[in-house]
């Protein structure tokens, strides 16, 4: 899929123009979005088993890609899967285990995300999807939600087998949108995405939907805060 598939309504498409990169999975999409799928087998502890599910997605994604083991984030996801079932002594049908798995291509978007990305496209940025998933089950889950319309394309961490945080990511992305850091943002609600971007020199821009979410104390610190997706055009101004 290439971006004159899916061109800005707007014409702002030009390289010169601010580049939004939004993470997808906890930013524009909620990986939460299975719960109730969980409770026809886990029952009280679905809501528990889900965020481990997701704690151990993430932590296979950052191992794999320290080891230079890389393995898809579709294959993270089902071996998280694997452990947070253990974890909580249940065992899915193979019916309901692969549900839940196909159930990830279709997950909801946030509600803040369509009337955000509507803002940000109208304001002349140029808007990519920029994440650890495959392709595939990126361009699966945004149709899935509606959104997918919103993005020049999809960057998918695949094409250099590896994970964000690694700062190859984060230049793969620049050089696939035609973008220097200076032009770049990162859009996303997992600090270690914020840190690894500005690791880096891309703006970033830290979405906080819950006062409870801290960041972490290093020396990465956001350009921007915001508490939803419809402040993004307003918080993304040239560095």
């Amino acid at each position: 899929m290439t971006s004159n598939e899916h061109q800005n309504p707007t014409g702002m498409s030009s390289p010169s123009a601010q580049t939004l990169a939004f993470d997808v999975y906890g930013t524009l999409i909620d990986t939460h979005g299975l719960v109730s799928m969980l409770e026809t087998f886990a029952g009280k502890n679905a809501a528990a088993l889900s965020q481990l599910w997701r704690q151990k997605q993430l932590e296979y994604s950052f191992r794999r890609a320290l080891m230079k083991r890389y393995r898809s984030f579709a294959e993270c996801t089902a071996e998280a899967l694997e452990f947070a079932c253990n974890s909580y002594q249940v065992t899915p049908s193979e019916q309901q285990h692969q549900a839940l798995l196909e159930g990830y291509r279709r997950l909801p978007a946030f509600p803040d995300v369509t009337a955000g990305l509507e803002r940000a496209q109208a304001a002349g940025f140029r808007l990519y999807a920029f994440s650890n998933g495959l392709a595939s089950d990126v361009e699966s889950v945004l149709a899935h939600a509606g959104v997918r319309k919103y993005f020049l394309d999809i960057v998918s961490v695949d094409e250099v087998r590896s994970f964000k945080p690694d700062p190859n990511v984060y230049r793969h992305f620049m050089q696939r949108a035609e973008s220097s850091p200076e032009k770049s943002w990162l859009i996303s609600s997992n600090p270690f995405d914020v840190t690894g971007a500005r690791s880096v020199g891309i703006q970033a821009i830290w979405v906080q939907r819950s006062t409870d979410a801290v960041f972490d104390p290093w020396e990465f610190r956001p350009t921007a805060i915001v508490s939803s997706l419809q402040e993004i055009a307003a918080a993304a101004k040239p560095a």
